[in-house]
């Protein structure tokens, strides 16, 4: 299962600079790093054409994503984004915003994002800013790292992601729709302030668009489940599978009929059983997930 925390139990809630993750960043990013560039270095600011605090937020997102690290995912980057290699550079295909959005929890380099998607999504799908805060405040509590809560910098980081995914209801400028992940439409605000017995509650609540959403392609769904899943074990429990289909959003019909699908797509590789309660996919050839994008991109 995805841990509780990463980076040696370290929370990461700021470093964007209050921007979310435009369109182009991590096309940018990843030229920037390819070239070696230094991201602290003063020229950067003209190799990129954004202001100080947007080189910033470019660094932070690009780490976000899990794309320049020394880890097994940093294959991606140069898989995705190379000019001349790449898969889709400029991130215009729906599979590449839901592998991303995958790759972006799956990091935990920004921490709130599995707190929300996959923790948060279990309690409640109706929420407001303040109850995401007081989520995360006692699930870090809960983990011994209460001390390490800053109210100011999580809320940022919560208005930050609602920003990422929602889709605004009254927009400025064309701007407003220049966040990268937005397409998936996974976060919706409601359409009328929901009545409480408090008269002067005026909070604006958000819900997971469980219903409205895109639909995640079967082979992303597949490569998170490959990224997930213990190397030595040839099976993936229930449990596992429902919390990969949280992070895409899913009901647990829609894991179930993914599952069905995939096994009918492959086979060879894998299967889902339901048998005497007990529901599992279990795999009967080892599968690449490098290979597994490459069938959907090819």
């Amino acid at each position: 299962m995805l841990p509780m925390e990463t980076n040696n139990n370290k929370y990461t809630f700021s470093g964007h600079e209050s921007f979310p993750c435009k369109t182009l960043w991590l096309k940018k990013g990843y030229d920037f790093v390819k070239e070696e560039k230094d991201f602290n270095a003063p020229e950067a600011v003209v190799d990129l054409g954004v202001g100080k605090n947007m080189v910033a937020s470019i660094r932070y997102w690009y780490k976000a994503f899990g794309l320049n690290t020394a880890s097994k995912m940093n294959w991606l980057s140069e898989y995705i984004f190379d000019s001349e290699t790449g898969k889709d550079p400029f991130a215009e295909d729906l599979g590449t915003l839901w592998l991303l959005h995958f790759l972006l929890i799956y990091s935990q380099e920004a921490s709130l994002y599995k707190m929300f998607f996959v923790d948060l999504q279990k309690e409640r799908r109706l929420f407001d800013r303040e109850q995401v805060a007081n989520f995360v405040k006692r699930k870090m509590m809960d983990a011994g790292k209460g001390n390490l809560y800053n109210d100011n910098t999580v809320k940022k980081d919560i208005g930050v992601l609602l920003l990422n995914y929602c889709l605004p209801k009254v927009p400025k400028s064309n701007e407003d729709f220049s966040t990268l992940l937005m397409d998936l439409d996974l976060l919706r605000q409601t359409d009328k302030k929901d009545k409480t017995d408090d008269l002067n509650d005026k909070r604006n609540r958000y819900f997971f668009n469980i219903e409205g959403k895109r639909q995640v392609t079967p082979q992303v769904f597949l490569f998170a489940l490959l990224m997930i899943k213990d190397e030595q074990d040839n099976s993936i429990a229930y449990d596992t599978l429902q919390e990969v289909g949280l992070i895409f959003c899913m009901t647990d019909l829609e894991v179930i009929d993914m599952l069905n699908q995939l096994s009918e797509l492959y086979p060879d590789s894998l299967s889902y059983s339901d048998v005497a309660g007990i529901r599992q996919l279990q795999f009967t050839k080892q599968m690449d997930a490098k290979q597994v994008l490459d069938w959907y991109y090819e």
